[in-house]
């Protein structure tokens, strides 16, 4: 595991700056390598350069790769880990001051918008190059450091200003179409509402279920639905589940209505279904 990591002369009183570099560095990560949840008391911007990994906070997942970041807030609980087969080299800046969170707001980052995605790579990575000569030669020197943080902040929103082409356009909903799907496959289980995929893709609802639609042929909802009835027919063929078990873990609280849609998909109720599986077993 390769790593390196600056830690910035914070001896000055920093508590009334607009903004503070506190510690910055980059990493690359042995597979699976994971970062535990804890509560941060500054903001922390990872940039990925090369490889992939997951990235949970706040109950949300996100699956990123080379050229994707994200933020963790004060007080948000994250935990991030690399890919088992590619895992990630990534860079990281911790800072705080009084105008952190409208600068990151200005640049569209948030705890409840904490990933971005950079077009721009080159940008975003000479821009950490500065921060890390700025720190290694200017230890002392405040203003450089602090300009090198201000640039890199200005970088992201640069970087990742999506070109306007037809073709770039297409990839991007391409994204938030297998994002979506990746999501209902995750989190199926749960008690989801199409609603919850929007915020966790950062979409308007309708145009989110709207794009989908255009994409796979039928909503999300309907793709929920059929996603779940499948695995309950998995669980159905391959276990000795009870029907509310099952319906349980495919995320009906309410066997009844599990039983319901599951009749209305398939023109059998579920109970039906499995013996028609045990009659062909013997």
């Amino acid at each position: 595991m390769w790593h390196c990591q600056y830690i910035i002369d914070t001896s000055a009183e920093a508590s009334n700056l607009d903004l503070m570099l506190y510690y910055c560095g980059k990493e690359t990560c042995i597979p699976n390598h994971t970062w535990m949840p804890n509560l941060k008391e500054r903001f922390l911007i990872h940039y990925i350069f090369s490889g992939k990994g997951s990235f949970e906070i706040n109950g949300y997942t996100y699956n990123l790769e080379s050229g994707q970041g994200f933020l963790i807030s004060p007080g948000d609980i994250a935990t991030y880990k690399a890919d088992d087969k590619d895992p990630w080299t990534y860079a990281w800046v911790e800072f705080n001051g009084r105008l952190s969170e409208k600068f990151l707001h200005q640049i569209g980052l948030s705890s409840k918008t904490p990933v971005f995605s950079c077009k721009k790579k080159d940008l975003l990575e000479a821009s950490f190059q500065y921060i890390f000569d700025a720190c290694k030669k200017s230890r002392n020197n405040n203003l450089l450091i602090l300009s090198s943080l201000y640039h890199f902040l200005a970088m992201i929103h640069e970087a990742s200003a999506p070109e306007q082409t037809e073709k770039n356009t297409e990839k991007l909903k391409d994204y938030y179409i297998h994002q979506a799907m990746i999501f209902i496959e995750k989190n199926y289980y749960r008690n989801l509402c199409i609603s919850e995929m929007a915020k966790y893709l950062s979409l308007n609802r309708n145009y989110m279920s709207t794009l989908f639609k255009e994409s796979v042929g039928i909503t999300p909802q309907a793709y929920l639905i059929n996603y779940r009835m499948d695995k309950a027919k998995e669980l159905m063929k391959n276990s000795s589940l009870t029907i509310g078990e099952i319906s349980s873990l495919v995320g009906y609280n309410d066997p009844l209505m599990f039983s319901r849609m599951f009749k209305k998909l398939f023109g059998i109720p579920p109970k039906n279904y499995r013996n028609s599986i045990n009659v062909q077993k013997d």
